[in-house]
């Protein structure tokens, strides 16, 4: 295979991680929350979804097992921060840290279990085209439903009556509220498939991405995410290309030392956080731009009657 074509799969399949926990976390922020527990919720999430896929073999199971862990640590935060008006995020941080501990200690007896590589899924026909079949339809099947959410969400958010009322608590839960919507319950339910979605992308890192589990595997996905819905402006379709490029750059580092380039491992490896914190100062020069884009609400609490 030629290996620009493999480093563009490689890619895509990195940027999956990084788009679907991404997802998750803008239908947080289109409702006004914010989840800075994103990396604790899939450490969790690849936790549970690599033990099932240990004890059952089936890799649906095991996405499913994530998506629910995820969406009832979710459904915790929610609680806190809808309803007792907890910091948004000091409880974001406070998840992160459990989640952290939490899969620590309960992944102990899974640390020298082995899971199956789950084959690529080639498409029929494209698959068998020079250079592009390699580079773009020889992946696992997340890849692919990556792609069809944020097609999925771009519908939802703009062309149903839906994602109108979502955007608008997002907005201005006030005026919201004075139109007879449920702000809370809306952005509960909101937060709750924000965190599904944050499973699913750990129980992917554990079960087909990196078919293993270790402590800390996530290892930072999650901030990233967080960072890649700001640097796409809270639009799916930005972030979808935002994480790819992100993939680009934490691959990069292994092609370049496949080709015996002589940079220090450490550099490589910091690459993708380095990358991060450059594209954030560069979008940050012009607060103007970010205003515009961001939901109004976000990180604000809801009082009704207020």
């Amino acid at each position: 295979m030629d290996s620009t074509a493999l480093l563009i799969a490689a890619s895509l399949n990195a940027g999956t991680v990084l788009a679907i926990a991404s997802l998750g976390l803008l239908i947080n922020e289109k409702a006004g929350i914010v989840n800075l527990g994103a990396e604790g919720m899939m450490l969790c999430a690849a936790l549970a979804g690599f033990a099932t896929v240990v004890n059952t073999g089936s890799p649906l199971l095991g996405f499913a097992a994530g998506m629910l862990v995820g969406a009832l640590l979710a459904a915790i935060f929610g609680v806190l921060v809808i309803w007792l008006n907890t910091n948004q995020y000091a409880t974001g941080l406070a998840l992160t840290l459990f989640g952290g501990g939490f899969s620590a200690f309960a992944g102990t007896s899974y640390v020298q279990a082995k899971l199956n590589t789950t084959p690529a899924t080639p498409i029929p026909v494209l698959s068998e085209i020079p250079f592009l079949g390699a580079a773009l339809f020889r992946h696992h099947p997340m890849v692919y439903v990556c792609m069809a959410l944020v097609a999925g969400l771009i519908w939802f958010l703009w062309r149903t009556r839906a994602g109108l009322v979502l955007r608008s608590v997002g907005e201005s839960p006030e005026s919201a509220h004075a139109l007879g919507y449920p702000v809370r319950r809306i952005r509960f339910l909101a937060v709750i498939a924000g965190g599904a979605l944050c499973g699913l992308a750990g129980a992917y890192v554990s079960t087909a991405y990196t078919p293993l589990w270790v402590e800390g595997m996530i290892a930072g996905k999650g901030w990233i995410a967080l960072a890649l819905t700001t640097f796409a402006t809270w639009r799916p379709a930005r972030v979808l290309m935002g994480a790819y490029l992100f993939g680009f750059v934490t691959m990069l580092q292994f092609h370049l030392q496949g080709m015996g380039v002589n940079v220090p491992s450490q550099f490589l490896t910091m690459m993708p956080y380095l990358a991060t914190i450059v594209v954030l100062v560069l979008i940050s020069r012009n607060p103007t731009w970010i205003r515009i884009n961001m939901p109004a609400s976000i990180g604000k609490p809801f009082y009704p009657g207020s």
